[in-house]
C-alpha cells in the first residue's frame, strides 16, 4: 500500500522526523523499527528514506547474514552537518566588516586584503592568457571579463583620455552602502592584486563608490616603464 504525502510542508516535516529518528539511534534501524516509533505506515518510512539516502543524509547498512531469509534493510544517519540546511553569509560578511572598520587604517588593510585575494582568484578563475601583459587593452579586457564573472557587471569606458572601468553592480550592495571605508577598498585591492599578478602594464589607480545611484568607476593608469 503507498502512502504518500498529503502536502510538501508535511512531506518536509516527516522526511526531518525520520532524520531524528535515525541521528538519535546508536544503530543503523529498519524501516519497520523506525515506523514503529513515529507510528506511520512502513511504506512512508521507505517514501523518505530514498530521498535522504538521494541526498547522501542517510545510508544502506550491510548485515553480516545470519540464517535463510533476506535480511531486512537497515539504515542510519550519515554522521555529518545538514549540507541541506540555511546559509548566512551576508552574516559572516558583517561580522568580518564590522571587524575591520574597528581597526586602525581599516580602509589599508582592506585594500591589502582584496590585494592578497585578487593574486589568488586565478586559481579559481579562467587562466591569464600568456600574451596578457602584452598590452594595455589585453589586460583591461581580461579584468573585466574577471570582474563579470565576480558578478560586477563591469562595462569598459573612456573619459578625457583617461580608460576606466564601471561597475553596474555590487555583489555586496548592502555591505557596500554601509561599510563603503571596508567593502569597496576591498574591491580595489582585488583589481590591483589581479593586475599585478599578471604584470600587466596597466594598474587600477582608484575606485569612486556610488559616482552614480548605480555605478562605480575604476580609474586606471599606466605603469611607468622601468627604466
Amino acid at each position: 500500500m503507498n502512502v504518500p504525502p498529503t502536502s510538501v510542508g508535511e512531506s518536509a516535516g516527516r522526511r526531518r522526523e525520520v532524520l531524528r529518528v535515525l541521528r538519535s539511534s546508536p544503530d543503523a534501524m529498519s524501516i519497520a523499527a523506525i515506523a514503529d516509533v513515529l507510528g506511520v505506515h512502513p511504506n512512508t518510512v521507505r517514501f523518505h528514506l530514498e530521498t535522504l539516502v538521494g541526498d547522501g543524509q542517510v545510508e544502506h547498512v550491510e548485515l553480516d547474514r545470519k540464517g535463510p531469509g533476506r535480511p531486512p534493510l537497515m539504515f542510519r544517519a550519515v554522521r555529518q552537518m545538514d549540507r541541506g540546511g540555511t546559509r548566512h553569509y551576508r552574516l559572516l560578511a558583517e561580522v568580518l566588516a564590522t571587524a575591520f572598520a574597528g581597526e586602525p587604517d581599516a580602509s589599508a588593510k582592506a585594500v591589502a586584503a582584496g590585494r592578497a585575494w585578487g593574486r589568488r582568484l586565478d586559481a579559481g578563475l579562467q587562466r591569464v592568457p600568456t600574451n596578457v601583459a602584452a598590452s594595455a587593452d589585453d589586460a583591461i579586457d581580461h579584468l573585466v571579463n574577471m570582474l563579470d564573472e565576480l558578478g560586477f557587471a563591469p562595462e569598459r569606458r573612456t573619459a578625457d583620455g583617461e580608460q576606466q572601468v564601471g561597475l553596474r553592480h555590487c555583489p555586496f550592495l548592502e555591505l557596500a552602502e554601509n561599510r563603503t571605508t571596508v567593502v569597496c577598498p576591498v574591491h580595489l585591492g582585488l583589481m590591483q592584486g589581479a593586475m599585478e599578478t599578471w604584470g600587466a602594464p596597466v594598474s587600477v589607480d582608484r575606485l569612486e563608490a556610488f559616482v552614480e545611484p548605480d555605478l562605480c568607476l575604476a580609474h586606471l593608469k599606466l605603469r611607468k616603464a622601468a627604466k
